[in-house]
């Protein structure tokens, strides 16, 4: 119990150490970016706190990287130190050493769950809605826009104020001959749970007898717009959604008839990452943790292959990603399958592994 305890401790200080070095390095990247927009009101000072937001966000994005180079950091030096040769001579069996690696990898795994939902998402929004108000003011306005259809119509969503209310929108319904039929401009709307807005100080032209009738309405009701949950997060990237957010707004677009497949992606991408995390933990084992590794090769050697590791998964991702599209592969398949690549390759290795 006890040599599991330090293997395990180990394994979470090799991990806070990959993570502490590489949120240096996109913290500095990201706050020498942002200091070319700033202004008298959003400050340096904003812009560090800024970088800090979103900070937690890109770490996680990493995690598989990070699972696997700090694994690789702390196994390595144990065997660097002889540590693991130790160990073994004591009759500490492979088993207890996967045991002792996953119990650390296990809470690994549940805290991404909880920060992809709850915690990197919000941080993120906050840290996004701060930047707009101080750079632009307190109008809330989107740069560009928003824009969505379901085919015959489209909306377009100029604003959206702190307290998630939407303004300056335009809606614009067309025929299945492509001639436009009513074109809505409200100033702000409220927003129900079932995806109905109640557009209020609306102008509205309709097209009657091929002339376009222009009417005012105090309040209007538009069904099937976007939810209360989603407002949030319509100005930000697919990548800082919410697991729920991502699976209601892809279902959303495909009820639709929209394009979905990159939100539906990411969904599975975020919900089976800490399962990439265990595959990833399990494949730096035996690259570090063979008893002789120490004498066939450097330290530095070790994570040297880790990084390659690190790349290769992430193009690979990207190709599985392109090829999924092009031959409509199942998107959860897709999703999953660099995952079970590297899950295959670490088990091959695990066999193969000199304790």
């Amino acid at each position: 119990m006890i040599l599991q305890r330090y293997i395990g401790i180990n394994m979470i200080q090799g991990w806070l150490l990959v993570m502490a070095v590489l949120g240096a390095v996109f913290f500095l990247i990201g706050f020498t970016q942002e200091l070319e927009r700033t202004n008298s009101e959003y400050t340096t000072l904003a812009a560090a706190r800024y970088s800090l937001l979103i900070l937690p966000n890109q770490l996680v994005s990493l995690a598989p990287v990070i699972a696997l180079l700090g694994s690789i950091v702390a196994l390595a030096g144990l065997d660097r130190h002889n540590e693991l040769t130790v160990i073994s001579c004591t009759g500490f069996p492979p088993g207890k050493l996967l045991q002792a690696i996953t119990l650390p990898t296990l809470l690994l795994m549940g805290s991404l769950w909880i920060c992809l939902e709850y915690v990197t998402p919000q941080l993120q929004q906050r840290a996004e809605q701060d930047r707009q108000l101080l750079r632009e003011g307190d109008g809330g306005w989107i740069p560009g826009g928003v824009w969505s259809t379901d085919g015959k119509r489209y909306i377009h969503l100029l604003r959206m104020t702190e307290d998630n209310t939407p303004g300056f929108i335009s809606l614009f319904s067309f025929d299945d001959t492509g001639q436009l039929q009513q074109a809505l401009r409200a100033d702000t709307a409220e927003v129900s749970e079932d995806r109905s807005w109640l557009f209020q100080d609306v102008r509205e032209k309709v097209l009657e007898d091929g002339r376009l009738v222009t009417r005012n309405h105090r309040e209007l009701d538009i069904p099937n717009l976007w939810s209360s949950s989603e407002l949030p997060t319509l100005a930000l990237n697919h990548d800082s959604m919410n697991l729920s957010i991502l699976h209601q707004y892809s279902q959303y677009l495909a009820s639709n008839g929209q394009p979905y497949d990159r939100f539906l992606n990411r969904f599975w991408q975020n919900l089976l990452m800490p399962l990439t995390v265990w595959a990833m933990v399990l494949l730096a084992t035996p690259l570090s943790a063979s008893v002789t590794a120490g004498r066939d090769r450097s330290y530095g050697v070790n994570i040297g292959i880790g990084a390659i590791v690190g790349i290769l998964f992430y193009l690979g991702s990207q190709i599985i990603f392109s090829l999924g599209q092009l031959l409509n592969w199942s998107i959860p398949l897709v999703a999953l399958l660099p995952t079970l690549v590297i899950l295959a390759c670490a088990l091959m290795l695990l066999r193969r592994m000199r304790w």
